[in-house]
């Protein structure tokens, strides 16, 4: 019996962002007044994230007004329309409740300062181990680069000529000339 529930809460779980207590979150859920819908953004810190499967709930903090106002959402509800993450958080801890007793400056949670890759990369689009290119150059880096620039444009005689017989030779093919 307990495979046909899992199956039917499998069906109802959503793909949601990577994302714990410390992080900085919008959550983009619609709002029922009347006979209209709207949506409401709700923007705070994870204090904390309990549960899993179809039951798994997050709670969001944030100061409104110099009055503090936790929501808790489910993860999986159709309700929610989205969930970005503004920024993430260096926490130390899965449940940040001492964050409750805080008021202003205190209350802040230092953001991550490298997070990693976020997203799968498509292969092709960046070089592996490629860094990006330095803005100032190195001590000693434009005497090296012009020494090489003065190698490359002179290259020994030698190894010139071979290279053209090099290049001649793969473009005959031994099995196109038989006429057997």
């Amino acid at each position: 019996m307990s495979g046909v529930i899992d199956s039917i809460e499998r069906a109802q779980l959503r793909r949601v962002p990577a994302f714990q207590a410390g992080d900085r979150v919008r959550v983009h859920f619609q709002v029922v007044e009347g006979t209209r819908r709207r949506t409401q953004v709700f923007e705070g810190i994870v204090i904390k994230r309990q549960g899993n499967g179809v039951r798994e709930t997050f709670t969001v903090r944030k100061q409104s007004f110099g009055v503090g106002v936790e929501r808790t959402f489910p993860v999986h509800s159709p309700k929610i329309e989205r969930i970005e993450i503004a920024a993430r958080g260096d926490v130390r801890r899965a449940k940040l409740y001492y964050l409750r007793d805080r008021v202003g400056r205190a209350s802040r949670v230092r953001e991550r300062r490298w997070t990693g890759a976020e997203e799968v990369i498509e292969p092709g689009l960046v070089e592996q181990g490629a860094m990006p290119p330095d803005d100032a150059p190195r001590p000693g880096e434009e005497e090296l680069a012009e020494e090489t620039a003065a190698a490359e444009e002179t290259p020994p005689p030698d190894s010139e000529a071979a290279g053209d017989e090099a290049a001649e030779e793969p473009a005959e093919q031994p099995g196109e000339d038989q006429t057997g």
